[in-house]
């Protein structure tokens, strides 16, 4: 069948199609009419990701988009959880309203079971929706449009009082832990520095490194100061040794170079010349040569004198020098063993401090977080407000009348054509001359016009139609 013969089809049944369509919009609008009016109140919430209560700021940072995602749908498994139905069920007091308890009300009802069926229709019926933004969509469609606003709305606040809970008894029950934690942490920390207190002051140290540095340094003296005894040993015990092996101490150094030795052997080389002198003018035997032998002999022993006391000197150096020597050896000993302890008294007071700062460390990490808590959990609000309250609609989300009478009208005029065609194809009959040469092959002898009793006057009557009915 093509297009021109289904057009002939529909003209010749287009009763029947008439009917069809107008059966199909009559019921939907008799439906529509007779459907109870659904009313939707909707209210939009805002939902920020970053809190401005935060003291810690990493909290602050913008979100992934997936996160972002992750975060909106917590959201609305919050919103759409059997809590906050059940407290927007004690909120609004559905349980004491007389028509929604005479619904829900069942004869075996335990304590709560009442709100706990309302509380999972409202769930199942409320409708939540977000976007590509961070506003959820919460609507509740209801019978009456003042039920259906109130309920929105107690669905909005009972989430932010949800929200608001779960993030405030959470951080109180830390601050209340991380309290009791610090008493622990604090005790910690004062005995650790009891410790490095007791120690300082058994030890005498105060600052391990400052000490320690010059202890380093008086040992390096020390140090030096024994090289320069062992020098100055060798020396004089080399001069010791000179002076002994010497038969004659006037060829020493230290007697060549005494001044007084110097002056004494000026002397005695002065007086023996005189003696000299007066032995050839007077002869031995006069009293000026015996006086001037005398005051010679007088000042040689005074020369010799000198010059084994300048030996002795040298001898008495050389024993003060090797005591001298022993003396550093000592305290070089001693100011190597107190360096020694210092090192072992420098890793225990590492430790002790350490110790100390690991303990404080952990007290003020603590501290910070119990002032993090506490802060966090006299919070009054949260990230997520509400945008627009949900008002009472004026006119109802359903039945849509005239949606439901467009569609009503699409369908039964779909229906219509199927049965047009349909009856067309089980009684097929011949409409238009194409029929006899398409369908059946017949040949075409001619055409008669379209019948008009009134250009014939013999054949107009009552039984004209009959005699010559018309044909295309």
């Amino acid at each position: 069948m093509n297009f021109r013969q289904f057009l002939l089809a529909l003209r010749a049944r287009f009763k029947i199609f008439a009917t069809i369509l107008v059966v199909a919009v009559v019921a939907a609008a008799a439906v529509s009419l007779l459907m109870p009016r659904t009313y939707n109140a909707t209210a939009s919430l805002l939902v920020d990701a970053k809190d401005q209560q935060l003291l810690n700021n990493n909290q602050r940072l913008a979100l992934q988009p997936q996160e972002r995602l992750n975060y909106l749908q917590t959201q609305i498994d919050i919103l759409t959880s059997g809590k906050v139905a059940h407290k927007v069920v004690q909120d609004l007091k559905l349980a004491d309203n007389p028509a929604l308890r005479a619904s829900f009300a069942r004869e075996d009802d335990t304590p709560g079971a009442l709100e706990e069926r309302m509380a999972d229709s409202l769930v199942k019926r409320l409708k939540v929706e977000t976007s590509q933004s961070n506003v959820i969509r919460v609507s509740y469609p209801s019978a009456s449009p003042d039920l259906s606003a109130n309920i929105a709305n107690g669905f909005a606040k009972a989430y932010l009082d949800t929200t608001l809970a779960l993030r405030v008894e959470p951080t109180k029950q830390a601050a209340t832990w991380f309290d009791e934690q610090l008493k622990s942490l604090r005790g910690n920390l004062e005995q650790a520095q009891a410790k490095l207190a007791t120690f300082q002051q058994q030890t005498g140290i105060i600052s391990a490194d400052e000490q320690f540095d010059v202890e380093n340094t008086r040992l390096a003296a020390l140090s030096d100061q024994v090289a320069k005894a062992q020098e100055l040993r060798a020396q004089w015990g080399s001069r010791e040794q000179q002076a002994r092996l010497s038969g004659t101490p006037d060829r020493l150094p230290e007697v060549v170079d005494n001044l007084f030795v110097q002056k004494l052997k000026a002397d005695l080389a002065t007086g023996e010349s005189k003696l000299q002198q007066l032995a050839t003018q007077y002869g031995v035997n006069h009293p000026s040569y015996e006086n001037q032998a005398a005051d010679n002999k007088i000042m040689r022993e005074r020369l010799n004198t000198e010059m084994h006391r300048v030996v002795g000197s040298i001898e008495s150096s050389s024993r003060q020098s090797n005591a001298q020597e022993a003396e550093s050896q000592r305290a070089l000993a001693a100011q190597r063993a107190r360096v020694l302890s210092m090192k072992a008294n420098r890793g225990e007071m590492a430790v002790l401090k350490r110790n100390v700062d690991s303990a404080e460390k952990a007290y003020d990490i603590a501290m910070q977080r119990y002032v993090e808590n506490q802060v966090e959990s006299h919070a009054r609000e949260t990230n997520v407000s509400i945008l627009n309250p949900a008002v009472v609609p004026a006119e109802p989300s359903s039945p849509k009348i005239g949606l439901n009478i467009g569609l009503a009208a699409i369908i039964g005029a779909l229906l219509g054509f199927c049965i047009v065609i349909v009856m067309e194809m089980l009684d097929r009959r011949v409409r238009s001359r194409n029929d006899l040469f398409e369908e059946w092959n017949v040949p075409l002898l001619g055409t008669l016009s379209a019948w008009t009793p009134s250009e014939v006057p013999a054949l107009a009557g009552p039984m004209g139609g009959r005699l010559l009915p018309g044909s295309n």
